[in-house]
């Protein structure tokens, strides 16, 4: 058989195989993503407001979640070790500092020496500082305290993201920050399909977030906080898109197998 022949009767099997892969693409992916899983979005959007966990209590899903409780303002959360504090005081620049709480809940600053922040919320260890630069150094100081970041408070980051994992947020993350600590979407991530789990109470509640409106500010930009879990899911489109650019790959490299001299 000549290399001519052989070419054109394998070109067309390959046509005939992409073919039957676009189709199959697109239906595999849509029956995979919307199967019997509890994981799968389709399974979430067509659950009741409120089904039990087997742990105890309800997921509950909801347009928007509500804080947890005793978090409504990040300045009542309690300083933990490792949380990397930013002290400033008003219009004194060189007793500000960047200072990460030790091991043993302290915290060093100018002149004062150490004070005990761990269990202090963000407002008492501001009250705490400005007594003691005011007892002997400064009149009427004002301190500012921002948590720049919470070793205490963690976040779960899962799905289609460029590096899934455990992160460590501050008391004003955001969701775009969270996604931002992920690395972003990956290549089939579907930025209307993110998800954000938050235990309140006894119950765990869960919220769908689109996150292009959220980035073209059409929509709310949700507050983040530690024990957050947030779970990117995939776009059928963009899995069907990339299952088709393989078939051609894999289709176009058969092709010029199928011309070398010689075969």
């Amino acid at each position: 058989m000549g290399v001519f022949h052989f070419a054109k009767r394998y070109t067309g099997a390959i046509f005939a195989l992409l073919a039957s892969l676009s189709m199959s693409a697109c239906t595999s992916t849509s029956s995979t993503t919307s199967s019997s899983s509890p994981n799968s979005v389709d399974a979430l959007q067509l659950t009741s407001s409120s089904a039990p966990l087997s742990g105890g209590g309800a997921l509950q899903v909801v347009k928007e979640l509500p804080a947890p409780q005793n978090s409504q303002n990040g300045n009542e959360q309690p300083l933990s070790p490792n949380d990397v504090l930013e002290v400033n005081v008003f219009q004194v620049d060189n007793l500000n500092r960047t200072v990460q709480v030790d091991a043993g809940g302290q915290i060093s600053l100018p002149l004062i020496g150490t004070v005990t922040a761990a269990g202090k919320t963000v407002r008492q260890l501001e009250q705490e500082i400005e007594t003691a630069y005011g007892a002997n150094y400064l009149q009427s100081p004002d301190v500012s305290v921002f948590v720049k970041e919470s070793i205490g408070q963690r976040i779960t980051v899962d799905g289609e993201v460029t590096k899934a994992g455990i992160f460590p947020v501050s008391s004003n993350s955001s969701l775009i920050d969270a996604i931002a600590l992920a690395g972003g979407f990956n290549a089939v991530g579907d930025a209307k399909k993110v998800f954000v789990y938050r235990n309140v109470g006894q119950n765990t509640v869960v919220a769908n977030y689109n996150v292009e409106q959220i980035r073209a500010g059409k929509s709310r930009n949700p507050r983040i906080y530690g024990g957050d879990k947030i779970v990117v899911f995939a776009s059928k489109s963009k899995i069907a898109m990339n299952n088709l650019k393989d078939a051609l790959g894999v289709a176009s490299s058969a092709a010029r197998i199928a011309v070398v001299p010689g075969l």
